[in-house]
């Protein structure tokens, strides 16, 4: 083995191996186990979510696997209607061209052009994380088998009622010109104005005040609402209004969802142009007035004076109208959430249009009991009620799209209007008898969520009934962020359903945001996005700086992300491996609960990977060329008290992490994994071994039994890591195992730790008398070491111990172990004192009652410590005073970020600590 660890020199190297050798395929053999990967853009690149949530799958994977389950980890990506329009499009521009110059099959050309030379990035980067997926069975949703699915659950909807063509309220993009589903809306928090407008009664008696955020609809209203019990406009509700600007009467009209307390209790309702206002328009049957035309342009529908205005220059010339007419009460600001495309960026409207639709009705009352009766259940259960919620409350699914790229939408119409839908031309002329007759295919495109809602069974060959269908469906757990578990996970469940009459997987695993250390979410726009290939490659801080920076067009803000770069990687970032990065996410994944991003995490697991490394190469370097007692004709083989004791915690181990696993808890299971590993094997076993191989006080029996459980435990170990840690396990074990015995076959899987047994804990090799016996050892050194380190005792001055008042079993233990005392706590001599001895003035630990004593004379210099110590309390207590003080001051703590008054008051606790340490050493070295 190298002497350091460099993950940058095995991990891309194993996984070429892995996936040339086929490893990544299901074995045949076992109980199927099987994960969809949730099918990331064609357009994306790999972000911290998209590693996170790739780390939770690929080590359920690799768990199942070594279990030995027939494990499928089906992956593919998705063709991203909108976005990956967008991307082509701007190429084209730049080009000097545009779609519709090119027309659509050209540019349908243009777009398979860039998927084939740009569309696999985010695969590489899967490959970079360790995915452990089938690349032989990658799929794309517009695969032709795939688009066959699409087209044959639409015509069967079609056919069964349920898919129709009408025209309701939906969210339009009008830079992208095209109906959006809500997960493409941001909602965000702007400064507007609130007007509010003078409307006259019809008859001339007076007016009633509304107010509105959106001045330019008022020209498309088709009544006034009220709340029904509001006594001041009782004897109104009936009567009209006369809508200013326009030659309309409209009704007043009473309604519950009206509050009387906002504003001056009055509402317009505009159904044409408002999500609230259309349910209301349809329950009191109102006229619904579309004002405004694909991009968002006045339309004829409004008097002609305001006719091709765009609809913000229109809401100005509105309001200055109704000012002149002296119809304008007054202006304030409000504080609003304006929808904006994630992808444009321009304020959707709600618009009134004819699409496509999936009634969802018939379909969510089946998708409610699998998750009810417990066929789906939900970790962590809480996000059943989010998705009981949601199906309960459901709106039909708009699932056309005006994009050129996607499914088209397979309906044909002819000269008359009349529409005929079928898996192609061809069969619906013959089913509709058409012979020549003119026909024309809808421009549409489908939702992409339509196409990714058939995705568990439509990757495994539906709708022909496959081996691959029959053995991997329904498949075993999906792994999703909870923000999408209307827009894709309820609508897998329904399609599944519908289509299979099987649940489309058993477990849905919710987990959380990855956020940054302030606990903020991460986004370009605040410049504090990392990618994970940085933390696993390591990037210069001003390659880092630029990299946030880029694109912005915002001289000031670039300049702010760039300081706020700078001052938290002031050295850039290191290259801290994959295996790191997955360990850190996998710590960090506490049930449902998003992550808070942290540096020294993923510092501290990269040490955690050197440790392994070194361990390691401590055990080659001892039992290499050397007898391990594998032979069953060789010597004798005697296992010491600490190797009795290592298998005995080993069981304990395996079972804490396997049982975290089976329950998705992989914090624990990470941190049971770590704890053993770090501090029982390395810290402790690696330490109580040295004394037998390197002592003539041991027979070759026992040196033999040490070398072979040196090697069983660390191989043991590697299986038991490896599903969170491929790389770095991969690489130790194929060094380890022949020397354990193990991956010394002529099959394929007998050659990488992937396809091994998954330890599992054998209760007959737990040893509870070696693990009470281990842990007295353990304690006594430690309260030796504590009192070295408390007296700045050097580490290599052997010292004089003495045990007092311990009982017989103490005394037994000390017989034992004397030479693993001696030599781990580097003893001149430990001395058992009867209860009538005196002991000298000694420093003291305590061991249940049994005292350790560890005498000062000629180890320190007793007036100089003291003096050391009084000036570091000195410094404590100044700096307690200023902490202090700076928490007392209300203009600190009222106007500082949170974040900063927290870690102001965990540095105040941190130095009172330090300070009662202090203080209570000082106390002991002046009675000494």
């Amino acid at each position: 083995m190298d002497k350091t660890y460099q993950p940058e020199r095995i991990e891309q190297a194993w996984y070429e191996t892995w996936e040339e050798a086929g490893h990544f395929r299901p074995s045949g053999e076992g109980d199927p186990f099987t994960i969809v990967i949730p099918p990331p853009n064609v357009t994306g690149s790999l972000h911290m979510g998209h590693a996170f949530q790739d780390t939770i799958m690929d080590t359920l994977v690799r768990y199942r696997r070594m279990q030995g389950r027939n494990t499928l980890w089906q992956v593919g990506t998705d063709h991203a209607g909108i976005a990956t329009q967008m991307v082509v499009e701007r190429r084209l521009a730049a080009e000097g061209t545009s779609r519709h110059e090119l027309g659509r099959e050209k540019f349908l050309e243009k777009v398979w052009e860039w998927k084939a030379e740009s569309g696999g990035t985010i695969t590489r980067q899967l490959r970079r994380m360790g995915a452990s997926v089938d690349w032989s069975r990658e799929r794309f949703t517009m695969d032709e088998s795939l688009s066959r699915a699409v087209r044959e659950v639409f015509v069967r909807l079609h056919q069964e009622g349920l898919i129709y063509r009408g025209k309701r309220l939906v969210n339009w993009d009008p830079a992208l010109h095209t109906a959006i589903s809500d997960l493409e809306v941001e909602n965000r928090e702007e400064q507007g104005h609130l007007w509010h407008f003078r409307y006259p009664l019809s008859d001339g008696s007076g007016h009633l005040v509304v107010a509105t955020t959106r001045p330019e609809t008022m020209l498309g209203d088709t009544a006034v609402a009220v709340h029904p019990d509001d006594p001041r406009y009782k004897d109104l509700v009936g009567q009209s209004i006369r809508l200013p600007l326009t030659d309309r009467d409209i009704p007043i009209i009473a309604d519950d969802y009206v509050d009387p307390d906002f504003g001056s209790g009055c509402v317009k309702i505009t159904p044409a142009h408002d999500f609230n206002d259309y349910e209301m328009g349809k329950r009191h049957d109102l006229p619904m007035i579309n004002i405004l035309t694909d991009d968002a342009h006045l339309n004829d529908e409004v008097p002609a004076a305001y006719r091709g205005l765009e609809r913000f220059e229109a809401r100005k010339k509105v309001v200055d109208d109704l000012d002149a007419l002296g119809l304008l009460e007054k202006v304030a600001d409000h504080t609003l959430q304006v929808p904006r495309g994630d992808r444009s960026g321009v304020v959707i409207e709600p618009y009134l249009t004819d699409q496509w639709f999936v009634a969802v009705e018939a379909l969510a009352k089946p998708s409610i009991e699998a998750v009810e009766n417990g066929d789906i259940r939900f970790v962590p259960k809480n996000y059943e009620n989010m998705y009981f919620s949601w199906m309960r409350d459901l709106e039909d699914w708009c699932i056309s799209r005006q994009l050129w790229w996607g499914h088209r939408i397979p309906a044909w119409y002819d000269d008359d209007g009349n529409i005929y839908v079928g898996r192609d031309e061809a069969e619906v002329r013959a089913e509709h008898d058409l012979g020549d007759r003119p026909l024309r295919q809808d421009e549409d495109v489908l939702d992409t969520w339509f196409s990714s809602a058939l995705w568990t069974f439509s990757t495994l060959g539906w709708p022909e009934q496959t081996e691959d269908l029959k053995t991997f469906h329904p498949t075993d757990v999906l792994v999703t962020g909870f923000d999408i578990i209307f827009f894709w996970v309820a609508r897998m469940i329904m399609m599944t359903l519908k289509f299979t009459d099987q649940v489309p997987f058993k477990t849905v695993y919710v987990h959380g945001l990855v956020r940054d250390a302030e606990g903020q979410k991460m986004s370009k726009s605040k410049g504090n996005v990392l990618d994970p290939l940085d933390l696993i490659d390591g990037i210069q801080l001003e390659d880092l700086v630029d990299k946030r920076t880029r694109g912005l067009m915002q001289p000031q803000k670039e300049k702010q992300i760039a300081k706020r770069t700078r001052k938290e990687f002031p050295d850039g970032i290191n290259a801290y491996g994959t295996d790191a990065l997955r360990f850190t996410f996998l710590s960090l994944a506490s049930t449902g609960r998003d992550i808070k991003w942290d540096m020294g995490r993923i510092e501290g697991y990269r040490n955690f990977c050197n440790k392994i490394w070194n361990a390691a190469r401590y055990v080659l370097m001892n039992t290499e060329g050397q007898d391990c007692g594998l032979d069953p004709n060789g010597g004798e083989v005697s296992l010491s008290l600490a190797d009795r004791w290592i298998t005995s915690a080993l069981q304990r181990a395996e079972r804490e992490v396997s049982e975290a696993l089976d329950q998705f808890r992989f914090d624990v299971a990470s941190q049971a994994a770590y704890e053993f590993i770090w501090n029982e094997y390395c810290d402790w076993y690696l330490e109580l071994s040295k004394p037998v191989l390197y002592s003539d006080d041991y027979s070759e029996a026992e040196k033999r039994g040490t070398r072979r459980t040196l090697v069983r435990v660390l191989e043991a170990i590697l299986r038991l890591a490896h599903p969170f840690m491929p790389f770095i396990t991969e690489e130790i074990w194929q060094k380890v195992a022949p020397l354990a015995g193990k991956g010394t076959g002529d099959d394929a899987a007998s050659g990488t730790i992937m396809r091994q047994p998954y330890p599992a804990a054998d209760d007959a090799r737990i040893d509870e008398a070696a693990e009470q016996d281990i842990e007295w050892i353990k304690a006594v050194i430690t309260a030796i070491r504590n009192i070295r380190g408390e007296m700045r005792i050097p580490p290599g001055k052997a010292l004089d111990v003495y045990l007092h008042n311990g009982k017989d079993s103490d005394r037994a233990r000390l017989d034992a172990n004397h030479n693993f005392l001696c030599r781990l706590a580097r003893l001149e001599a430990i001395t058992w004192l009867s209860p009538e001895d005196s002991a000298p003035a000694s420093a003291t630990g305590l061991v249940g009652d049994m005292e350790i004593l560890v005498p000062m004379a000629g180890l320190i210099d007793k007036n100089a410590e003291i003096e050391r110590l009084g000036k570091e309390i000195d410094k404590l207590r100044k700096e307690v005073a200023r902490g202090d003080a700076k928490l007392r001051n209300p203009n600190f703590v009222d106007k500082a970020p949170d974040a900063v008054v927290a870690k102001e008051r965990e540095k105040l606790d941190d130095y009172r600590s330090q300070q009662a340490r202090l203080e209570e050493q000082l106390e002991k070295i002046k009675y000494l």
